[in-house]
């Protein structure tokens, strides 16, 4: 099963994303960029990792950067509750993140994002 990471500062998304995904994924949750880092440290498995952007101390981006740095081979997804900023299409063209999503965000959507995360990480 694939481990999954998902950061978000607010513990009832954290909760709905978990009781949503953890049938068909292994879901690690973090409350923060900080926290995320040190999931990421102590589950070397974590394959897929979905940030929220607006957290307090560390945006989403900011945590990807460091993040990506020490693990290259895992694959970053943004979440935001707001349209695509220039920020967030610089990433996505850098290749700093694999795909962003909109809140609320719809279980099918990141499921498929996921599929084909999966399938570029086989390759």
């Amino acid at each position: 099963m694939i481990k999954l990471l998902y950061v978000d500062d607010e513990p009832i998304n954290l909760m709905l994303f978990k009781t949503m995904l953890r049938k068909k994924y292994n879901i690690i949750t973090a409350e923060s960029g900080f926290n995320g880092l040190e999931e990421l440290s102590l589950n070397p498995d974590i394959r897929i990792v979905i940030s929220d952007m607006k957290m307090p101390g560390m945006n989403g981006l900011e945590f990807i950067k460091i993040a990506k740095e020490k693990y290259p081979n895992v694959i970053f997804c943004i979440l935001t509750g707001y349209e695509i900023t220039d920020e967030i299409m610089l990433a996505l063209e850098a290749n700093l993140i694999y795909q962003y999503f909109q809140k609320p965000f719809k279980v099918v959507e990141i499921e498929n994002a996921i599929k084909g995360a999966v399938k570029d990480l086989i390759k």
